[in-house]
C-alpha cells in the first residue's frame, strides 16, 4: 500500500507562499489516514462476522437435515464394533427352506489348566477323571506335576460339567468362552450339513470351521461379517428330509440292504427338497474317516453324491427319448427285439423272448435290452455320447457340496459298438443317484436342462434345451406306462401318477467282472406324470427280499415299494393333492407276483468265441 506523506513538500511550500500554517496540512492528512485505517478494520470485521454466521447457518442446516432423516427412518438397535477375535468365532445359522434351524452356534466354555498354579494336582486329576470318564487320572496327574505351564483339558464342556469343575475349587483349572456348532436335529440331513470343527483357537475364543458338506462349501460365506449374521437358507425341507430318512431306513432294514440313497428334486428349479444316504451319522459327534477298506463302508460316505453305480435299466429312457427327439422313431414304431442280438463276439439277451418286434413304448415297458440297443444303433455312438454329456452324466455334479467333485462319473475312455450298446441299458457307465435324478428332472422339465442346487430361492440362468418338449412329453408318458403295466407296478400310488423306470445292475468286483448275487437296485421316477413337479430316485445297495418263489434282488421288488411309500409320505408334506380322477389299472395277484423278472435289467453278454 502506498502511504501518503503527512507533510508533502509541494503543499508546504505553497502554504508558506500564501501565509498559511503548514501544521494544519499535517493535521488534516493525519485525520484522513486514521479514517482510512478505521474503514479497513471495519470491513475486515464485517467479513469475519459474515463468515462465522455462514458457518453457523451451514452447521445448523446440516444438523437439521440429519435429525429429519433420523426422525423419518425406522428405529434400529445400535451395533457396536466387535473385536477381531469375536468376529473370527461367529458363524451364521443354516436353515431349511422354511426357516427352521439346521445348524446354529451355542455359547459354551472350554477347560484348560495352568499346572504351576495348582494347589493339589493329584486331587485335581482325580476330580477331573470323575467328571469326564474318558480322561485318565494317572495321565492327568503326570501332566499336572510336570514342567508344563499350559494344557487343554476339554475344548468344550456343558454348563453342568463346568459347575462340577468349579466345585473342585482348584485355582489352576480355568475356563474360556467358546462358541460350538450345534445340530439340533441330530442325524437328519447329516451328509448335507457335513459338520464342523475348531480352527485357530485361544483361551478366549475359537474359530469354527466347516469340515464337510455345505458347512465346508459355504465356510467363507458363513463366517463373513459382511452378511451381518444372515442365515444360509438351504433348499431342503426338514419335514420331507426326516420322512425320507425314516422310510429309507425302514426299507433298508426290510430289504436287508447294505446301504440306501434317495434324492427328491424340484423339476423346474433343480432345488433338492430332500437327499439322504444311509447309514448316516450325528454331525454333533462326527466319526473319524476310514483309512483303509471300501469307502462306502463308512457312514461318512455320501451314496447319493459320491456313489458311482451302474444304474441299469433306468438309463433306457435316454436313448429312446433322444430317438424321439431326432424323429427316428415314434412311440408306436416297431423295434426289432429278436433275442439274442450279436455285436462282435458278444451276444446280448433279454430275460424273456419278446418275439421279433416290440413297439418303442413296449421296449421301455418290458425293459428290453435288445430293443434299447437297436434304438441306440439308430442314433449312433457320437450323438449318443453328446446327449448323455448334455444331461450332465460325464461330469461331477455341480451341487454345492465339497464331496461333489469326488463323484466323477466313470465314463468309458473308448466308445466302440459294444460300449454304446451296454451304456444304452445302463452298464459300462457309472454315475451317482444325484446325476440320475438330475437327468430325469431334465426330461420331466420339458427337455430343458436342470442344474441341482442346495440353496433356496437363488436365481439361476435358464438351462439349455437338450430335448424337445414334445419328445420329453412322450418319454414321460412311456415311463408312466412302466408303472401302470410294466416292471414298476408296485410304484402305483393312488392319485399321484408316478412315472418311472426300474434298474437292477450287478455290482462290479474290484478285481474285475461282476458279483453273481450283489446288485444295486434303483427306481428313478417323476410325478405327477401329467404335470411333473418332482423327480425322485431311490437306490438300494445289495438288497435282498424273500418272496414266495425264493429270494429277489430286483428293483421292482425292492426299490420300487420303498419309492411308493416315500411318495405316500412326501406328497402331502409337499402340498400335492391326490387326484381322484386318475384311473388305476387292475393288477391281478398273479401279475404282481411277477412284477419284474430276476434278470430283466441284468447285462447278459456272452462271448461268441
Amino acid at each position: 500500500m502506498t502511504r501518503t506523506p503527512l507533510r508533502p513538500l509541494a503543499r508546504i511550500l505553497r502554504a508558506r507562499e500564501r501565509g498559511e500554517d503548514p501544521d494544519e496540512i499535517e493535521a488534516e492528512n493525519r485525520r484522513l489516514r486514521h479514517e482510512r485505517i478505521q474503514d479497513r478494520a471495519r470491513r475486515r470485521a464485517e467479513g469475519r462476522l459474515i463468515l462465522m454466521a455462514s458457518c453457523f447457518i451451514l452447521a445448523f442446516v446440516t444438523v437439521g437435515i440429519r435429525m429429519g432423516a433420523l426422525a423419518s427412518s425406522e428405529p434400529s438397535e445400535p451395533r457396536a464394533q466387535v473385536m477381531s477375535a469375536q468376529i473370527m468365532s461367529q458363524r451364521a445359522d443354516i436353515t431349511d427352506r422354511r426357516g427352521r434351524v439346521l445348524a446354529m452356534n451355542l455359547l459354551t466354555h472350554s477347560l484348560y489348566a495352568h499346572p504351576h498354579q495348582m494347589v493339589d494336582p493329584v486331587r485335581a486329576a482325580q476330580g477331573l477323571a470323575n467328571i469326564f470318564p474318558d480322561l485318565d487320572a494317572a495321565e492327568l496327574a503326570e501332566d499336572f506335576t510336570s514342567d508344563r505351564k499350559f494344557m487343554w483339558i476339554k475344548r468344550k464342556i456343558s454348563p453342568e460339567q463346568m459347575q462340577a469343575v468349579h466345585d473342585l475349587g482348584e485355582p489352576g483349572l480355568l475356563f474360556g468362552p467358546r462358541e460350538m456348532r450345534v445340530y439340533p436335529n441330530g442325524r437328519i440331513a447329516s451328509h448335507i450339513l457335513g459338520g464342523s470343527g475348531f480352527g485357530n483357537e485361544g483361551v478366549s475364543s475359537a474359530e469354527v470351521l466347516g469340515v464337510a458338506g455345505v458347512e465346508k462349501a459355504f465356510d467363507g460365506w458363513l463366517r463373513d461379517p459382511a452378511n451381518e449374521g444372515a442365515p444360509l437358507a438351504l433348499s431342503i425341507d426338514l419335514s420331507a428330509q426326516s420322512a425320507m430318512e425314516r422310510v429309507l431306513a425302514s426299507g433298508m432294514k426290510l430289504m436287508s440292504a447294505k446301504g440306501a440313497a434317495g434324492v427328491l428334486m424340484e423339476v423346474e428349479t433343480g432345488e433338492i427338497v430332500a437327499m439322504a444316504s444311509l447309514p448316516d451319522f450325528d454331525p454333533n459327534d462326527r466319526p473319524r474317516p476310514l483309512l483303509k477298506g471300501d469307502p462306502s463302508d463308512s457312514p461318512l460316505f455320501n451314496r447319493a453324491v459320491q456313489g458311482q453305480y451302474e444304474l441299469g435299466s433306468t438309463f433306457k429312457i435316454f436313448p429312446v427319448a433322444q430317438a424321439l427327439d431326432l424323429k427316428l422313431i415314434n412311440p408306436n414304431s416297431g423295434i426289432n427285439s429278436q433275442s439274442p442280438m450279436k455285436i462282435g463276439k458278444y451276444l446280448i439277451h433279454d430275460f424273456h423272448n419278446y418275439g421279433p418286434q416290440l413297439s418303442a413304448t413296449d421296449v421301455i415297458v418290458k425293459s428290453s435290452n435288445v430293443g434299447t440297443v437297436r434304438i441306440a444303433q439308430m442314433i449312433g455312438a457320437e450323438r449318443q455320447k453328446e446327449f448323455l454329456e448334455d444331461l450332465g452324466l460325464f461330469e461331477p455334479s455341480p451341487v454345492e457340496m465339497v464331496e461333489a467333485p469326488t463323484g466323477q462319473p466313470l465314463v468309458p475312455g473308448r466308445w466302440p459298438a459294444i460300449t454304446s450298446a451296454t451304456v444304452s441299458f445302463g452298464h459300462g457307465l457309472a454315475a451317482s443317484p444325484l446325476h440320475l435324478a438330475t437327468a430325469y428332472a431334465t426330461v420331466a422339465n420339458g427337455g430343458r436342462k436342470v442344474t441341482p442346487t442346495l440353496v433356496h430361492g437363488r436365481k439361476r440362468p435358464e438351462g439349455e434345451q437338450v430335448l424337445s418338449p414334445r419328445a420329453a412329453e412322450m418319454a414321460v408318458s412311456m415311463l408312466r406306462q412302466v408303472v401302470t403295466r410294466g416292471t414298476a407296478r408296485r410304484a402305483e400310488v393312488e392319485g399321484y401318477e408316478i412315472a418311472g423306470k426300474t434298474g437292477t445292475a450287478d455290482k462290479p468286483r474290484p478285481s474285475g467282472g461282476y458279483y453273481e448275487n450283489k446288485v444295486v437296485a434303483t427306481f428313478a421316477s417323476v410325478f405327477p406324470a401329467s404335470d411333473p413337479k418332482y423327480a425322485l430316485v431311490v437306490s438300494l445297495d445289495e438288497p435282498s427280499v424273500s418272496t414266495g418263489g425264493g429270494e429277489s434282488r430286483t428293483a421292482g421288488m425292492t426299490a420300487v415299494p420303498v419309492a411308493a411309500e416315500l411318495v405316500r409320505r412326501l406328497a402331502p408334506l409337499l402340498g400335492l393333492k391326490a387326484r381322484t380322477d386318475v384311473e388305476l389299472p387292475e393288477i391281478s395277484p398273479r401279475v404282481v407276483a411277477d412284477v419284474e423278472p430276476a434278470s430283466t435289467d441284468a447285462v447278459k453278454l456272452v462271448s461268441n468265441k
